[in-house]
């Protein structure tokens, strides 16, 4: 192999790979880089096993070749080259790096070892907004459970109906769905997607230059791609709760108030709260009163009311603060409203003028 490219381009590509390899000691060759270079373009892989990329990059081709080197060295090496152009060239096993005033050898490891990343059938692709689709996932995946001890609750839920997509996330004591359209083909079905490869896939989206994305959802994976790059992770096999049974039929309480309002009651609420990071609310309607207490025998407490437009009946109750204050950015609304469906019923929280965003969370038994 011996190529020409540009040191921008190149810190790109391995930075996105980087992040997707395998740590693995009986497997050294997944904390690899394969680059393979091809007719004027350089590609780019890296998988873990679970999750896959593979990134093209723009490149000047003077002998085609195939290399793998640990992924750590190339981009420590790349990143600290001063020059924009440089030059990889590969023999004997190892793998030169050369620029201006700087000349690196890196040992590879046997390529052949190294797993191909699974095909995609375009012919089940769809086309939308890269914004779009990366708004609905950053609204929902904090809501999903770190653990995969229930794979179905460590995994983002996204449902493609007809046009539309929703995604939603879920750790059973708080629940996020954002309704995302603008998908070119009707397609439907639903896939999980595990929580771990969701942030990565965010990651590499908020790095895109594109307007538009394609997803390939198929029954063991999915694969997303874009500007020169294939993201590919496996989905979860497993059952998504159905969460419609929990959706509150009616609310006993409303309250309508500022956005900002309630995230700086919140913000002083985890104050007071201590380690128990709980706040209170106590909501009369016919005296138009909405207040939030928290207290802590370490530090004091506070009692607070807020400016609310608020209907139905009085009640009493409590939440855990970081539950509640983790949805608010993903509401595009200045004004929220807040449906209580009584005591030891969950709260749903959406937007005023958003209502492609909606949040439900479980209270708390003080």
């Amino acid at each position: 192999m011996n190529l020409g490219t540009t040191k921008e381009h190149l810190v790109s590509a391995i930075g996105l790979a980087e992040r997707i390899t395998g740590k693995k000691e009986t497997l050294p060759v997944l904390s690899c880089v394969l680059l393979e270079a091809t007719n004027n373009t350089l590609i780019v892989r890296a998988t873990n096993l679970e999750a896959g990329i593979e990134v093209s990059v723009p490149a000047t081709i003077h002998d085609k070749g195939v290399v793998a080197v640990p992924a750590g060295v190339i981009s420590q090496t790349i990143r600290s080259i001063t020059g924009d152009t440089i030059t990889l060239r590969s023999s004997d096993g190892n793998l030169s790096v050369e620029s201006r005033g700087s000349k690196n050898l890196i040992k590879a490891i046997p390529h052949e070892e190294f797993p191909s990343l699974p095909a995609s059938n375009e012919k089940k692709g769809f086309t939308m907004s890269r914004e779009r689709f990366l708004a609905g996932l950053s609204a929902v995946m904090y809501a999903a459970s770190p653990s995969m001890i229930r794979p179905e609750l460590g995994s983002v839920y996204v449902s493609i109906d007809s046009g539309n997509i929703t995604v939603v996330a879920t750790d059973s004591f708080r629940l996020a769905e954002k309704r995302v359209q603008g998908v070119t083909k009707k397609e439907n079905g639903e896939l999980l997607i595990p929580l771990k490869h969701t942030q990565e896939l965010l990651f590499i989206l908020e790095r895109l230059n594109t307007e538009d994305i394609t997803i390939i959802a198929e029954e063991a994976q999915i694969g997303v791609s874009g500007a020169g790059v294939r993201f590919v992770s496996r989905v979860v096999e497993a059952q998504f709760p159905n969460y419609q049974e929990i959706m509150p039929k009616k609310y006993t309480t409303e309250a309508t108030l500022l956005k900002n309002d309630f995230l700086e009651i919140l913000r002083k609420a985890r104050v007071f709260s201590g380690n128990e990071n709980q706040v209170g609310f106590h909501v009369y309607p016919k005296r138009k009163i909405f207040s939030a207490i928290a207290r802590s025998s370490e530090i004091g407490e506070m009692s607070d009311t807020l400016d609310a437009a608020v209907s139905g009946e009085d009640i009493d109750i409590n939440f855990h603060i970081g539950y509640l204050a983790d949805c608010l950015s993903s509401i595009q609304s200045d004004s929220i409203q807040l449906g209580f469906s009584g005591a030891g019923r969950p709260l749903v929280i959406r937007g005023v003028s958003d209502t492609s965003f909606m949040y439900l969370v479980m209270p708390l038994n003080r």
